[in-house]
This record gives structure tokens, C-alpha cells and sequence, in this order.
């Protein structure tokens, strides 16, 4: 199923005006979604989620991010990075309503499939994108078409060349291809019966895992990269009908 062509470019500016605002700084958004990147599309759907007013400044510049990555917030004055240490943060300063329901053993469970999705899935996806022929071209338009010659003829091979030696240092990119193809399924297989028929992966209301879990699946279903991993993950229409009803909760048709 293609993905929804909906706009989401309400969220590139502001959600829920205040006049204390967080900032979240991201890349520009692609491929019809919030954000190309899972990390920074999860942050967002968590301010969402949290109900925290933010923007997301336009020329978002990666040479400030406290880790040299995005996404990054700055929050009055203080600047956090890396989507984990960002949501924690959040919890931390705003309250934990999305989790304060979960039981120790809960939150144990949603921290292991966090991190499946994060630590593993990702590196899949990763693969399917930067290294595979099939979706080097997409992603090299998606972040790159924007910048202005030279620099978009010299920047994507050094980029793609960073991504290949990250893939080879986590060991991801030391499988084959067949081989990252059946790990990448047995992930989006598990999270498929994670979920199960709950309406969110922790039950009948949202949780934090909630904002990993959508950014993860709807970069793998609705980005327009064909792969094994998206032909996989449509096998299951619950995995299609979760994404639809957390982008109809938190962003609206």
C-alpha cells in the first residue's frame, strides 16, 4: 500500500503555540513523512504524544548538535541530544504520564523492543537505503538534492561512504545481503506479534515505546524504497493499520 500523501508540514513549524517553546532541530522532512530519519520523527511524535509545545526551526545545523547529530532540542537554553537522552530528559523535567501506568515488568518489555528497533531493525534499514542500489538513489535525493553544486555532487559519496564504514563497525554491514534481508524479517516479525491486536504496542493507550514504534514502522512501510523488509512488514496489516491510527491520533488526516 503506498504511502499516505498527506502533508505533515505543520509539524516543520510549530505544534501548540507557547510563548516557551521547545526547539527541536531535525532534518528537513522526506518521502511524505515527518522526517526520514526514525530518531528524529520518534522525538517529534513524543512531543506530540507528551502534548509539549515546540518548533522546529528551518536550517537546522548539524555543527551545533552538542553530538554532532540530529536530532538535538534546545530546551531554555540547554541543548540535548541523541532521541534517547532527549525523551528521558523530557520525562524527567515534564512528567512521565505516557509510561506511569506500566509495571516494572512492562517497561522492561518496552525498553527491549525500544531497542530492538533501534539497535538492530535500524541497521537493516540503513542497509536497504545507503548501500543497495535499489534505495541509494531515493535517499540520495531525499537529503541531498537540496544543497547547491558542488556540494551536492561531493557530499553524498562521502556521506555514503561514512554510512557503509558505520554499518561494517556495528556489524551489520559484515552480513550479506540474504543475511541482514532475514534479520530485518524476524525483527518486523516480532514486532508484529508484539503488538498482537492492541491498538498500541503496550496495550489499549499510547506509550512512549508508541513514538519509537511508529517512526521505526512508518520509515520501513511508507518510504518509497522497495525492499525485502517493506514487502515483509506489508504481510502484516496490523503493522499498516498501527501506523494509520497513531498518524491519525498525532498528526491528523
Amino acid at each position: 500500500m503506498p504511502a499516505p500523501q498527506e502533508s505533515y508540514h505543520l509539524s516543520l513549524v510549530t505544534y501548540q503555540a507557547s510563548s516557551r517553546m521547545i526547539k527541536l532541530y531535525q532534518f528537513r522532512p522526506a518521502f511524505g513523512l515527518p522526517n526520514a530519519s526514525p530518531f528524529c520523527m520518534k522525538v517529534e511524535t513524543y512531543l506530540r504524544m507528551a502534548g509539549l509545545a515546540y518548533e522546529c526551526p528551518r536550517g537546522a545545523d548539524l555543527r551545533q548538535s552538542p553530538k554532532g547529530k540530529m536530532p538535538y532540542i534546545e530546551d531554555e537554553g540547554r541543548l540535548i541530544a541523541d532521541s534517547t537522552f532527549i525523551v528521558d530528559y523530557l520525562k524527567r523535567k515534564y512528567g512521565d504520564s505516557l509510561d506511569a501506568r506500566l509495571n516494572a515488568a512492562e517497561r522492561a518489555a518496552a525498553l527491549a523492543c525500544q531497542r530492538m528497533l533501534e539497535e538492530n531493525t535500524y541497521w537493516a534499514v540503513l542497509y536497504f537505503r545507503w548501500v543497495d542500489e535499489a534505495g541509494w538513489g531515493l535517499t540520495r535525493a531525499a537529503f541531498f538534492d537540496w544543497m547547491k553544486p558542488p556540494l551536492r555532487w561531493i557530499v553524498p559519496a562521502l556521506a555514503r561512504r561514512i554510512v557503509r564504514r558505520e554499518l561494517h563497525g556495528h556489524g551489520m554491514g559484515r552480513h550479506t545481503r540474504d543475511e541482514i534481508v532475514a534479520i530485518g524479517m524476524k525483527d518486523l516479525a516480532a514486532a508484529a506479534d508484539f503488538l498482537g491486536d492492541q491498538p498500541f504496542f503496550m496495550g489499549a493507550q499510547p506509550s512512549s515505546l508508541d513514538a519509537t514504534a511508529y517512526a521505526f514502522l512508518a520509515n520501513v512501510l511508507w518510504v518509497p524504497v522497495e525492499s525485502p523488509l517493506k514487502a515483509h512488514a506489508q504481510k502484516y496489516p496490523r503493522l499498516e493499520a498501527y501506523c494509520r491510527r497513531m498518524k491519525t491520533r498525532y498528526y491528523g488526516e
